[in-house]
């Protein structure tokens, strides 16, 4: 059987999962609300950069295996499998998830549902959610009881959401506790990723507690290994050591592993620090709440390294950014996105600039969503635009362009040869050669304790 799949919210995972299941041979029917998004993408325009994303989707528009619309009631109609994609985001003022978007969604399908079908939540949740869903999509869809729910976390990393979602390294999908609405939704998820299954990709079955608790301890994982080797950085620079030569030393150990154990200036993005933040205040409304408190001081080691950024750059300056022009090279959160939500390097530049600092940023392709974040930022063309005239110059995004950088080519337009290494990326060597007063976060800065 070939079932016909819908997307409830083309964000970045709605509008990646949509393209690619429909890449795999699917008809695919994408949904929202916002009406400007779908004449966009229903054009190929994708609202965000990701690598290959917009081949795949002008690919499946061409071919009509790929739609969208703003209609429930034709979403409810079409799909055999309705995935929700809609955003989770932090709400304001406090650590936890707000639901609004996953509630719409649900609360205007349900009731549409006259039919059988799986709906299958993506959307990354706090533990109970999808229980609850659940009891509301059996109370509310007409199709006496062939509604079901399914939970689906994704495990999309911005850069390389293409090939996460073709080629992932597991499927975790969580069932209701009903054996036969369990085996139902677990024989058409098994349909839907037949060709990853084929490939090998491990296919775990779970409760839904389980499948909800899967993406946020992944990445509070995560969010504690890249925080493990920013506090060792601070222990680094106290003690005149280097922990880049910690960072190698560490790696070969098969039991650490070096991926996520770059020192630097921290995590960011749309996803690690709202969900670590959500995860905490889940488990404090659970009782457990001791169990996480190590998550505090993980954000607020994260948080420091931008301060220590700072600091280390007004140290350079004298002690002082008024008067100073400072170039800043990178704006979104991880090289190969233009995502500014929490962006350390946007967080340092708009810092600096509220000391007194003129602060001009250059991003490849961040560019639009760090102007609309930070408008009181100065943005330049280039690299070389950004740092002209510059008294110093940050590295805080790691993209290639700036790795590969002339250090000759840079000094032609600076005011001072400074340069401050806040991803550890540059080759300090290479750079002093050429005359530069490099600096890095977590390596040794003779006179700057």
């Amino acid at each position: 059987m070939t079932h016909r799949l819908t997307v409830i919210g083309t964000g970045y995972l709605g509008a990646t999962h949509a393209a690619c299941m429909a890449d795999l041979g699917f008809e695919v029917l994408g949904l929202d609300v916002d009406e400007r998004r779908i004449e966009r993408l229903a054009a190929g325009d994708l609202p965000f950069y990701e690598p290959g994303l917009e081949t795949v989707l002008k690919r499946n528009l061409e071919n009509g295996r790929l739609r969208f619309t703003t209609s429930y009631e034709e979403v409810a109609e079409f799909g055999d499998v309705h995935f929700v994609c809609v955003g989770t985001p932090q709400k304001a003022g406090e650590y936890a998830a707000d639901l609004t978007y996953v509630d719409e969604a649900v609360g205007t399908l349900a009731p549409l549902l006259h039919r059988s079908c799986l709906v299958v939540g993506k959307s990354t949740v706090p533990v109970g959610t999808a229980a609850r869903l659940a009891e509301r999509i059996n109370r509310l869809a007409p199709a006496d009881g062939d509604a079901v729910l399914a939970w689906n976390p994704e495990f999309l990393r911005e850069g390389f959401a293409v090939q996460d979602t073709m080629r992932p390294d597991r499927i975790v999908v969580g069932v209701p506790g009903d054996g036969g609405a369990a085996d139902r939704a677990e024989k058409i998820l098994r349909e839907v990723y037949a060709p990853m299954l084929a490939a090998g990709t491990p296919f775990i079955v779970a409760d839904y507690p389980t499948s909800e608790l899967v993406k946020v301890s992944a990445n509070a994982f995560l969010a504690t290994k890249i925080s493990f080797i920013n506090a060792m950085a601070e222990v680094c620079e106290a003690a005149g050591a280097d922990v880049t030569k910690l960072s190698e030393a560490l790696s070969h150990d098969d039991r650490i592993g070096g991926r996520f154990l770059g020192p630097g200036l921290g995590f960011g993005g749309g996803c690690l620090p709202k969900d670590i933040r959500a995860f905490m205040a889940r488990a404090g409304e659970l009782g457990a709440d001791q169990a996480l408190t190590f998550l505090r001081e993980v954000d607020e080691i994260n948080i420091r390294r931008r301060i220590r950024m700072v600091d280390l750059a007004r140290l350079l300056l004298g002690g002082s950014f008024i008067g100073r022009t400072v170039g800043v090279l990178g704006a979104a959160f991880k090289p190969e996105s233009d995502d500014v939500r929490d962006s350390p390097a946007l967080d340092v530049a708009a810092t600096i600039r509220g000391q007194g600092g003129k602060v001009t940023v250059y991003d490849p392709k961040a560019m639009g969503n760090a102007r609309r974040a930070q408008p009181t930022l100065d943005f330049g063309e280039s690299a070389l635009d950004a740092a002209r005239d510059a008294h110093v110059v940050l590295l805080l995004t790691e993209w290639a362009e700036f790795r590969d950088m002339d250090p000759h080519a840079l000094a032609e337009v600076v005011a001072e040869r400074n340069i401050v290494d806040g991803r550890n990326a540059l080759d300090p060597d290479r750079w002093r050669a050429a005359g530069w007063n490099y600096r890095a976060l977590g390596r040794p800065h003779p006179g700057l304790r």
